[in-house]
């Protein structure tokens, strides 16, 4: 099993470097022809949302996108990936940010009746949600 660090997604999807994408690219096809296991975690995930929307300023379509087709690469084993699935969903339902979906979606899963947030507009989306 290898371990996949957000900048190994990043240079994969934005193709910014062309020594480090190349790399990337090899890894990933490496892994969709099963020579390799690769894993990943929730924060590389949300590094990569971050990086998307505060570095590149890309817009939460276009971010949306990228998160829902990254999901759909059966040869990475994402932590959490069915809270991540239905997070992402839900960012653009509800137009969340990622953490709020991702927050809502899994004190959901762990059955947790009251949700404490000062956020007032949070507080509405997870009722919402709920």
């Amino acid at each position: 099993m290898v371990f996949v660090d957000t900048n190994y997604f990043l240079r994969f999807l934005l193709k910014d470097n062309s020594v480090q994408s190349k790399l990337a690219i090899e890894l990933f096809q490496k892994a969709s022809e099963n020579k390799i296991k690769l894993c990943t975690s929730v924060v590389v995930f949300f590094e990569i949302y971050w990086v998307l929307k505060s570095f590149y300023k890309k817009d939460n379509l276009y971010i949306s996108n990228v998160l829902q087709q990254l999901l759909k690469l059966d040869f990475i084993n994402y932590e959490n990936h069915e809270i991540l699935h239905s997070a992402v969903n839900n960012v653009d339902f509800y137009n969340y940010d990622l953490e709020d979906a991702y927050n809502c979606i899994y004190s959901q899963s762990l059955k947790i009746k009251t949700f404490k947030t000062f956020d007032k507009k949070l507080n509405v989306k997870y009722k919402l949600c709920a």
